[in-house]
């Protein structure tokens, strides 16, 4: 049983922005409101809500240097809402959760842990932390959950997970952990609800492609690959990430530049990608509607769907077929056009749009009688949050669930041998 008024705030932060969500405690937790911080340290800061009752939207400008002071206006701001007082819990979205299976509140132990990864990712894990324990000082006695990006992956089996590095690196917890993971649980949760359990425990490939884009290969609602590996930016080219970068093109780089580690991280994560490519905007939208005029953006274009079209192919093989594929984040959801081009060339799979659907967004595109069903869906994170929230805020205490590394190193491992075509005013919807 639930309380009643009794709420869940949620919180997610990106490079550059905190997404922020209320909802009220239940079973399925329904929002009250959602909103973002976006831009933060630009100079240029915006802070935007919506209120799902009467779909009521406010935006205006704030002063938010760093995530400290974004942070601080969130809570002065929340402080004025009547729900403020009924929240029970907080939610974080914590980009790496290593080894945890699920979430998990947040003390003293599990913050020392974290910091501890913070060299895996520098640019995402610090702001989380830095988030957590400013509300702690604020509310020391609200309990904060931490819901990992990567407790989806954990259980990958053990030939996806190694990194053909020297062993002792792997006993310091170098391996692929795979992101995205609260993306693809809900989208596992949407897919069972509107196929069926037997068919969403089929071979699924779910692409999550936005700003930061990843695919997942599901086979019995499990991950068994993923294209992210040791950080985010690893995988397919995103906006402003390289994606996977031959280690000679670092090590020349590094040399030939004078470039340091931070440069590096830099140039990786927020210089390359589309926007490298394209010199213009780290923004498909944009590169489309300027790609019959400039052939960097048709480039960058190209290149993501070629990718992404690669990284079906490889999964499929890994399921051994497919029975499902589902598009989402900003531009899996909202573009048709990108949707068209990186399926065009695999019929050979199996897989075949209706344009008409495909066309109108609707939330299944595949063609009568395709043998893959192609679904668009989309993703919610801070729902999921919320609903993970729930059930570890009330649930009976239960061991925490980690699967130690080093146990499952020892497991025996098997042997294995081995467009133009459409309408311009179709490119986006969103």
């Amino acid at each position: 049983m639930y309380p009643q008024n009794s709420n869940i705030l949620t919180i997610n932060a990106g490079s550059s922005s905190i997404k922020f969500a209320m909802y009220e405690v239940a079973e399925n937790p329904t929002a009250k409101f959602y909103g973002y911080i976006d831009r933060i340290g630009s100079g240029n800061e915006a802070f935007t809500v919506t209120y799902v009752e009467g779909n009521e939207k406010n935006k205006s400008t704030i002063y938010a240097p760093g995530f400290y002071q974004a942070t601080i206006f969130l809570i002065e701001w929340l402080k004025n809402k009547p729900d403020f007082n009924r929240i029970k819990c907080i939610g974080h979205r914590i980009t790496n959760g290593l080894n945890h299976l699920g979430p998990k509140v947040i003390d003293t132990a599990l913050l020392a842990e974290l910091k501890e990864s913070t060299d895996y990712i520098p640019e995402r894990v610090p702001t989380e932390i830095e988030i957590v324990e400013t509300f702690k000082i604020r509310y020391p006695s609200l309990k904060q959950v931490a819901c990992f990006d990567t407790s989806f992956h954990v259980n990958l089996p053990r030939i996806a997970k190694i990194l053909p590095i020297p062993r002792r690196f792997e006993r310091a917890g170098i391996h692929r952990y795979g992101f995205h993971g609260l993306s693809f649980s809900h989208l596992m949760m949407e897919l069972k609800k509107r196929i069926g359990v037997k068919k969403a425990n089929g071979k699924v490939i779910l692409a999550h492609l936005g700003d930061g884009a990843c695919l997942a290969a599901v086979k019995e609602g499990k991950s068994i690959d993923t294209s992210m590996g040791f950080t985010p930016t690893g995988g397919l080219v995103m906006g402003s990430r390289s994606g996977d970068l031959d280690p000679g093109v670092v090590c020349y780089l590094l040399n030939k530049e004078r470039m340091g580690a931070k440069q590096m991280d830099h140039l990786t994560n927020y210089e390359s990608g589309l926007l490298g490519i394209s010199e213009t905007s780290a923004d498909m939208h944009d590169l489309l509607l300027k790609e019959d005029m400039d052939v960097r953006a048709a480039e960058a274009v190209a290149l993501f769907c070629y990718q992404v079209r690669k990284w079906i192919g490889a999964f499929t093989t890994a399921l051994g077929g497919l029975d499902v594929l589902v598009f989402s984040g900003g531009i899996g959801e909202n573009a048709p056009i990108i949707r068209s081009r990186i399926c065009q060339k695999l019929d050979f799979l199996g897989i075949e749009l209706d344009e008409d659907q495909n066309r109108k967004n609707s939330s299944q595109i595949s063609a009568v009688n395709n043998t893959v069903l192609v679904k668009v869906i989309h993703t919610d994170e801070g729902s999921i949050i919320a609903k993970s929230v729930a059930q570890e805020y009330f649930k009976d205490d239960k061991p925490d669930q980690t699967v130690p590394y080093k146990k499952r190193e020892r497991q025996k491992v098997t042997r294995a041998s081995v467009r133009r075509n459409l309408d311009k005013s179709n490119v986006w919807d969103g």
